[in-house]
């Protein structure tokens, strides 16, 4: 779609050039006989497209030229969005809006709630899965029938209500389409053996006749799981760490792969067990067995560990282990991987299936009216692999252990023996588990639209229907099931069955504890009964209903005054029922999550009117006004008032000058509003603490531990307990905005033959008061940890989230929906587009490079505000161009994505000079290549993506979420270079 996108700032041009809303000259010319649009960003028709608003389109031809094979991968595209990341498919091992599977769009750096999704204009409601349901899943979007994408990067409340604050997404489908069009796609990504490909097949068909019209596709999209095992760069992380280092794997001398760190897919502690002798916890917060690896006895003077590994060949000390890791010792010296953690998806497989039509029938009445529809359905399916360590705690004194193991005594029960000590606790690599998501998604609208008895005024009133149901399923470890495996008697030697049998059948003796067992072994048939299937519910409907009317309101002597007057009602409704289970809290090691159930409705009013001031005057070809205004009342949260000012200047007809100034209201989603409280918790490494006196931290994480009274040495013992709920009851307020734009379009006379030649920039502000928002617990931890110490020691900013017990030094983090004090995106857009023909065709030349001058936020009004413009997955500079020639039934592109590289040295307070760590990326290039061959009926276009197989920078553990060691970020390509074919064929 580069190729499109220049239309970003050129499409407010005068309509004989406005051809840069599409890339083919043919095309672009036919737009410009189009008499009565609509524009987005505007609800007035025009018969041209000035606009206050830099808005840009995205065409069909475009994104299959550049191998887009779904509206979803062309909307995520680094030309779309700028190069701020998006939740895409590699997401699926996280917790995400919309849930696992769940693609969204947030224009300006934003979050996906601040962007509105249109489809012809109306509302696409939010869809997904879990209770955090809130924005529209791309997912659902056809593909086959779209005509082109208009993207508006301006807040827009005033003109279309709520979410419309960074931006506004519209799509549109083919108007009066005719015939069937037969369409199939294929990406195969060369350097992973297929793995990760992609396959679409379409049918598009529609009809005409005197009073009616209908069209409509069916479409199948497929996407293969791309694992960690089919990227090199994810097969073997290392901790990434510079001057050496690394922690080294005595087994191969070189950086150990898949170590124990706190961000992303890392490794963790398995075929390890956890023993302790009688006695108070250790300074460390656990007991701690004392003896020498395989050579001293219990309770002997000698190195400390709290793990052990299987060893036959150790006969002293504790016979048959030897010890790995304790205080003062690097965890990565126990064992942190094995073969089957490669089997996690790195991209998530998924099966789509759209449906999609409209009709037309004209009444030859009510104003020679048409009365309309429009139907939806979406289906996806979608799945993720992952990966399950099992923390397996026998009862002291339980016929399970071994009696070379029976001194050891770790602690108190920690719920899973009925009140009993823990005698030894097995770390154990149980292998891959599996996720799944089927979503069901509908949506129905119906309207009327014709002539008013005013002349030249139109109506157009309509009322839609959406529904998202889904279902989602994950494995867990029942702990009532746990519990009872795990209290047994022994009925014969080596034989093993639940004491609680006669009140419990079914249930199935845990294995013994012995090596086969410590390294994954496990008897299936156990495995069978506490290893369950959970499986939760979610249902979002939205119900609208809107009217408005368009025309002259009077003349001024610069021309006509339009006018647009509407009003809408929407209602919402959420139900996220989770598996009883996990109600109950009976996943063990795992989160619980209450229902989350609301609704909220909304009455608005709204007007526009556009006025032209000055024309064809000396100094002023012409001065435009344009302005709008909306009255919100939320059942929820009361009312408020919206509006946007623009301006529409041109001294001369080939300089325009323009700018808007407006202000947004978003209620929070039902979601933010409403989820159910939740209690989570992530794992001991997640605590910042951790081994902190160890080479390389973060002197300002030094300080802060040391303050708490940590040893440099302190190895947490305990789960990092994270809360979560919805904010209603809390004083969720709604949060506000200002959105300013300013921008210029340049296109000079050239001489004759030299060609055509468009420039434009635009100059963005957003500042968003009182946002609502999550910020994540592993990244309160980090950014409270690694403050500056003084604002740690007055408790400001994260660390007001953040309490550490004063007895067991257990750390519970408070992640709820607050409202930020402030977030601001500042930058500018720059677009050029040069075209010109050259011997039998036509060469066209587009760049469009971002530029983010501020992206910043604070939580609490007095803390100061934090920019990360230029640091690790905020680039500073991104960009797009492409050059392409068309001649006779031919067309081929050569087009180059550009990432500036990133720094995130300066903000944790590290040299890069003397650091240990990789806090900076390379500038990263894109380039892509395709041709396409057009004859009677039939296209055919074949091309390459990531031409030269770039590989996503690479960056050090302990700072960012990373996928293997790239940044975890959309921006980058995972696939690898990538061959693609589409074919269409139309009667």
């Amino acid at each position: 779609m580069v190729g499109g996108i220049v239309a970003a700032s050129l499409s407010m041009l005068s309509a004989p050039v406005a051809m840069a809303q599409d890339a083919t000259v043919t095309q672009a010319d036919e737009s410009a006989s189009v008499e009565d649009i609509v524009v987005i960003g505007s609800r007035i028709r025009r018969d041209n497209y000035n606009a206050p608003s830099p808005t840009q389109v995205v065409t069909r031809e475009e994104a299959t030229l550049q191998g887009f094979a779904s509206t979803t991968e062309a909307l995520q595209s680094t030309a779309v969005t700028g190069g701020t990341s998006q939740i895409n498919n590699s997401y699926g091992g996280y917790v995400t809006n919309g849930g696992p599977g769940a693609n969204t769009i947030g224009l300006r750096g934003m979050s996906p709630s601040r962007t509105l999704v249109l489809l012809n204009g109306r509302r696409v409601s939010p869809a997904g899965s879990r209770g955090s349901v809130g924005a529209a899943d791309l997912n659902v979007l056809p593909t086959a029938i779209i005509d082109r994408v208009e993207v508006l990067r301006d807040g827009a409340s005033s003109v279309y209500g709520s979410d419309a604050v960074a931006g506004v997404v519209n799509i549109q489908t083919r108007n009066n389409f005719e015939g069937v069009t037969f369409e199939g796609q294929r990406n195969e990504p060369l350097e992973a053996n297929g793995a990760g490909g992609s396959t679409r097949l379409s049918l598009t068909a529609g009809v005409r006749a005197d009073r009616w019209r209908a069209a409509g596709s069916v479409e199948r999209y497929e996407r293969d799981e791309l694992t960690l095992r089919d990227r090199e760069f994810t097969r073997c992380q290392t901790d990434g760490f510079r001057n050496g280092q690394d922690y080294i794997d005595p087994l191969t001398g070189q950086s150990k792969c898949y170590p124990i760190t706190t961000t992303g897919s890392n490794g963790v502690t398995i075929n390890t067990v956890a023993l302790g002798v009688e006695g108070p916890p250790s300074a460390s917060g656990a007991r701690t067995f004392i003896g020498t690896a395989g050579v001293g006895a219990p309770g002997s003077v000698g190195t400390v560990f709290n793990r052990w590994r299987p060893n036959a060949g150790v006969a002293g000390g504790v016979p048959g282990f030897e010890g790995v890791g304790g205080p003062g010792n690097d965890l990565n010296v126990r064992d942190t991987f094995e073969d089957r953690m490669l089997n996690e998806s790195l991209i998530s497989p998924v099966d789509i299936t759209t449906l999609y039509g409209e009709v037309g029938y004209d009444l030859h009445a009510l104003g020679n009216a048409e009365v309309y529809g429009e139907a939806l359905f979406n289906q996806r399916k979608s799945s993720q692999t992952g990966y399950r360590q099992l923390s397996l705690d026998y009862a002291k004194g339980s016929p399970l252990i071994p009696d070379s193991l029976a001194f050891s005594t770790i602690s108190g029960d920690q719920g899973l023996n009925k009140g009993q000590d823990v005698g030894a606790r097995a770390f154990i690599g149980f292998g891959n588990d599996h996720s799944e998501q089927e979503v069901d998604f509908g949506r129905y609208v119906a309207g009327i639209k014709g002539d008013l008895f005013l002349p030249e005024w139109r109506y157009d009133a309509y009322v839609s229907y959406s529904r998202s149901k889904s279902t989602y399923t994950s494995e867990q470890f029942l702990t009532d099931r746990m519990i009872e495996s795990l209290d047994v008697v022994e009925t014969a030697p080596g034989q093993f069955q639940c004491a609680e049998l006669a009140s419990n059948p079914g249930c199935v003796a845990a294995p013994a504890l012995n090596a086969q067992t410590i390294r994954g072994a496990l008897p299936q048939d156990w495995v069978d009964y506490v290893f369950r299937p959970v499986t939760g519910t979610t249902e979002f409907t939205e119900k609208v209903v809107s009217i408005g009317i368009d025309g002259p309101l009077f003349s001024l002597p610069a021309g006509r005054v339009m006018g647009f007057f509407g009003a809408e009602w929407r209602e919402s409704e959420i139900d996220d029922t989770p598996g009883l289970d996990s109600q109950l809290g009976n996943t063990y090691n795992f989160s619980t999550s209450a229902i989350t159930r609301g609704s909220d409705s909304v009455k608005e009013v709204f007007g526009e009117i556009e006025a032209p001031i000055l024309v064809d005057l000396p100094g002023v070809r012409e001065l435009t006004l344009n302005g709008s205004f909306r009255y919100t009342d939320y059942d929820s949260y009361g009312d408020d008032t919206t509006y946007k000012v623009g301006l529409v200047y041109r001294p001369i007809d080939w300089v325009t000058v323009r700018g808007t100034y407006g202000t947004s209201y978003r209620a929070p989603a039902l979601f933010e509003q409403f989820v159910g409280a939740t209690t989570g918790f992530l794992s001991n490494t997640n605590d910042r603490c951790n081994n902190y006196g160890a080479p390389g931290v973060n002197p300002n994480r030094v300080a802060n531990c040391t303050a708490e009274g940590l040893a440099g040495d302190f190895q947490s013992t305990n789960s990092v307990t994270v809360i979560t709920a919805g904010g209603a009851d809390a004083g969720l307020a709604a949060e506000t905005s200002t959105n300013m734009t300013v921008g210029l379009v340049v296109q000079p006379p050239l001489p004759s033959g030299w060609g055509d030649l468009a420039f434009a920039v635009d100059y963005y502000e957003i500042e968003v008061e009182n946002g609502v928002s999550r910020t994540g617990a592993a990244q309160i931890l980090t950014r409270c940890y690694d403050s500056n110490p003084a604002d740690f020691a007055a408790d400001a900013g994260f660390c007001r989230l953040v309490t550490r017990d004063a007895v067991d030094n257990s750390l519970t983090v408070r992640d709820s929906y607050v409202n930020l004090a402030t977030d601001n995106v500042k930058g500018l857009d720059y677009t050029v587009r040069y075209r010109k023909d050259v011997g039998p065709g036509t060469a066209l030349f587009n760049l469009a490079i971002t530029q983010y001058t501020e992206i910043s936020n604070k939580l609490f009004a007095e803390d100061p505000l934090e920019d990360y413009t230029g640091m690790i997955d905020n680039p500073e500079f991104t960009g797009t161009a492409d050059v392409s020639y068309a001649w006779d039934k031919w067309r081929v592109r050569y087009g180059v994505e550009w990432i500036q590289g990133t720094d995130s040295y300066a903000y944790y307070g590290e040299d890069p000079a003397t650091s240990d760590y990789d806090l900076a990326t390379d500038d990263y290039w894109l380039h892509n290549t395709s041709v396409q061959y057009a004859s009677d009926g039939w296209t055919a276009t074949l091309g390459v993506r990531n031409l030269f197989n770039d590989n996503p920078p690479t960056i050090s553990s302990g700072v960012y979420n990373r996928v293997g060691n790239a940044p975890l970020y959309s921006g980058y390509d995972y696939l690898g270079r990538t061959a693609f074919v589409n074919l269409t064929k139309s009667f």
